[in-house]
């Protein structure tokens, strides 16, 4: 018999390992990892298999940890932009173009490793004091804060360029075509949701993926494409032996992707991008070391503490799609499994966190090796089969027209967060109580 400790520590440390095996694939998200993980459970009992919770729980909380830790391996590493728009992309990406993408993934991985510490030894004792009456405060409105979200990030997609042709209406049409694809970006992908929400085409069997196809439209085969299309492939990469950063540097970037990365988790349908985006408005953070760090702060706190607060106690919240999944399986709320959800959390954290230089190496080797077009062919198979393989062909139907609305911001140089309009407009509809209005007008009730 395994003692009950060896036990949590084996099954979160072996899903940080798993972890490492998907994080680095195109599309692959780990709620679909959870979800096809579910069906799997729901099979067992009528075999006569019984899953110990102390063996499930920890193995999920592991797979999530390490994901969220070493999925910035490929979103650093596996996205060169093109050359004219090296000043325009993010940090991460800028360190890539420059040889230094090795530091950009050490530097998020500090985040990642500053936001467990943040969860494990911050929130962890006060979150089962703290969280239910911030809960209680904030739940009446809800409705109006996802509205303002909303606003704020159309209103921030600023109007670009005004600069090309002679004076009028030439420039002004100029200035207006990013911000005008944005908000078309926005609109096409609320519409999309709406339907997604109320008519999902996909198998009844895999309900709980069918918002999976449109993701990976929205996000994931338009960076193939602009990959393929650009045929740039990064300068070779120098393996950092130290990092130009300090205390001062990470306590900042803490502070911005803690504050980014706990709203986004405290929020239904706010994702990390969104928190990352609202953190680094209100702090003011210019400096790119704070910034890759506060991403990948905002990230481990978003994914990791949305599935902690699935088991704080008196909190009965469920926050992003691993503990949707979770709560269909599980009903957690004691102290026992409280404290063993922080334990996992934190042999998970460090287990991904020594993971992440080999593995940072390996893609490293991987991209130098073979052509970056080649490479982004197969990433666009990989994102094919995934999507015929668990949604069908009305699946790849969907991702198709998600390609198309995906493809705006890329083409006119609006921001890619207004694809979240898939999740944004139809959720705050239906918290404002609009949403079955709305469905009835478009015919979908």
């Amino acid at each position: 018999m395994i003692p009950t400790a060896l036990m949590v520590a084996l099954a979160a440390a072996g899903g940080a390992l798993v972890s490492a095996l998907i994080s680095w694939l195109p599309a692959l998200h780990v709620y679909n990892v959870l979800g096809l993980m579910m069906m799997g459970l729901y099979a067992l009992p009528s075999h006569g298999v019984a899953v110990p919770p102390e063996l499930i729980l920890p193995f999920m909380i592991g797979l999530v940890v390490g994901w969220a830790m070493l999925n910035t391996v490929p979103s650093v590493l596996l996205g060169a932009p093109d050359e004219g728009a090296i000043f325009t992309v993010l940090p991460g990406q800028k360190y890539l173009m420059l040889g230094r993408g090795h530091e950009g993934v050490l530097m998020t991985g500090i985040g990642a490793l500053a936001g467990t510490f943040f969860l494990v030894l911050v929130m962890g004792p006060l979150a089962p004091k703290l969280l239910p009456v911030i809960r209680g405060v904030m739940k009446p409105h809800m409705h109006w804060v996802l509205w303002v979200i909303t606003a704020f990030i159309l209103m921030s997609e600023w109007p670009k360029g005004g600069t090309f042709g002679p004076e009028g209406w030439h420039r002004f049409l100029d200035a207006w075509r990013g911000l005008a694809a944005g908000l078309l970006t926005f609109l096409l992908s609320g519409l999309l949701g709406f339907i997604l929400l109320n008519r999902p085409p996909v198998d009844p069997d895999v309900a709980f993926q069918n918002i999976l196809p449109a993701f990976v439209g929205l996000f994931a085969v338009p960076w193939c494409i602009l990959n393929i299309m650009s045929a740039v492939n990064p300068p070779p990469q120098k393996m950092a032996t130290s990092l130009a950063v300090n205390g001062d540097v990470i306590l900042r970037g803490t502070i911005a992707g803690g504050l980014g990365g706990g709203f986004a988790a405290s929020f239904p349908v706010i994702t990390a991008g969104i928190g990352g985006l609202l953190a680094g408005h209100s702090t003011a953070q210019r400096d790119e070391r704070v910034f890759i760090i506060s991403q990948g702060v905002s990230k481990q706190v978003y994914y990791v503490g949305a599935f902690m607060m699935f088991f704080v106690p008196g909190l009965h919240a469920a926050r992003g799609g691993g503990a949707m999944m979770l709560r269909t399986f599980h009903t957690a709320g004691s102290y026992y499994e409280y404290f063993m959800a922080l334990a996992s959390i934190a042999i998970a954290g460090a287990v991904a966190f020594l993971m992440l230089g080999p593995l940072t190496r390996l893609v490293i080797k991987f991209i130098e090796r073979f052509n970056y077009r080649s490479a982004s062919w197969l990433a666009l198979l990989i994102c094919l089969a995934m999507v015929v393989g668990i949604t069908g062909l009305n699946g790849l139907v969907v991702m198709l027209v998600a390609t198309g609305i995906g493809l705006l911001p890329v083409l006119f140089g609006s921001r890619r967060l207004n694809c979240l309009g898939i999740l944004l407009l139809p959720f705050a509809c239906n918290m404002s109580g609009l949403g079955p209005a709305i469905a009835h007008f478009l015919r979908l009730m």
